[in-house]
């Protein structure tokens, strides 16, 4: 005869467990969901969405829990948002948004955290479009890939960087241009040293300007052309680029720094660069001519 006492010890403890690793993450879940949403309530609701989702779900097969607890709490979220959105049409001038002034069910604590965001912020938010909001909050504040969040929105990981490209470009318009300039000055500093270090084959150098955990990917066409996309660290990413940017130039693509190789003039490869804390965390590289043909390219001296 089965033990049931033991077996259903066994799930009990296996409940715990999850329990005990989803409590690991809620802290961090909550922080997307707060500046996904701009309301504590409707974040401690996502957050509690996505451990009724975790505990009816197999994860046996689930390699990164982290990375699933963030996709399911980002997708509560972007339906949250497309719902207030519904009823601002529905509404017109009559809905009235508290969610960046919401102080929910516990004022002190939720006064801290919206000083760890900036209110300014959550209102420079509430001005993007869902997906848009979505796209910048994942990837500038909390370094969510372009493809985990392509999988969110149900676009390609080149519509998902535009999402978040277009949403920078807002929140960067809603900032003093002196902030501005400083900030795309900085980054210049960084991608010129980048670049700099990789001609000239400087290893060290180029570890000085990467984020440790900087991520390397390219699409099919840069692939074909034998890049080893995907990596991610930065000594990989300092070893494939070391010695090898010899007819790189920085570029604007789209309006962001990036960088165009053309070799004898012709562009074969163009990489959008993404920054965090002063250093590069992100390079995509991109091949394809019809998708290089749609950038608005502007080649910096």
């Amino acid at each position: 005869m089965k033990d049931w006492g033991a077996m259903n010890g066994t799930q009990a403890s296996a409940q715990d467990l999850l329990a005990a690793r989803f409590e690991s993450d809620r802290g961090r879940l909550r922080a997307v969901a707060y500046r996904m949403l701009g309301s504590l309530a409707e974040a401690d609701d996502a957050v509690q969405e996505a451990w009724l989702r975790l505990a009816r779900t197999d994860t046996s097969e689930v390699a990164n829990l982290s990375g699933w607890l963030t996709t399911v709490v980002a997708r509560v979220c972007l339906d949250q948002l497309r719902s207030r959105t519904s009823r601002r049409e529905d509404l017109g001038d009559d809905y009235v948004e508290t969610t960046a002034t919401e102080t929910g069910p516990d004022p002190e604590e939720a006064a801290l955290l919206a000083d760890s965001v900036g209110v300014a912020l959550l209102v420079v938010l509430d001005t993007l479009a869902p997906a848009e909001r979505l796209a910048f909050v994942l990837h500038d504040l909390f370094g969510v890939s372009f493809d985990e969040i392509a999988t969110v929105v149900d676009r390609t990981p080149a519509a998902a960087r535009q999402l978040a490209s277009r949403a920078r470009r807002r929140v960067q318009g809603r900032s003093t241009s002196a902030e501005a300039a400083a900030d795309q000055v900085r980054r210049r500093e960084v991608l010129d040293a980048f670049l700099a270090a990789s001609r000239d084959g400087e290893f060290e150098a180029l570890l000085t300007v990467l984020d440790p955990d900087v991520v390397f990917r390219g699409d099919e066409a840069a692939a074909k052309l034998g890049n080893d996309a995907p990596m991610r660290g930065a000594r990989l990413v300092a070893e494939a680029f070391c010695g090898r940017a010899r007819v790189a130039e920085p570029a604007l693509l789209d309006g962001e720094l990036g960088v165009v190789v053309a070799p004898r003039g012709k562009i074969l490869v163009v990489l959008h660069v993404g920054f965090r804390e002063g250093r590069i965390s992100e390079i995509y590289a991109v091949a394809d001519p019809g998708a290089i043909e749609a950038m608005e390219l502007e080649r910096l001296a």
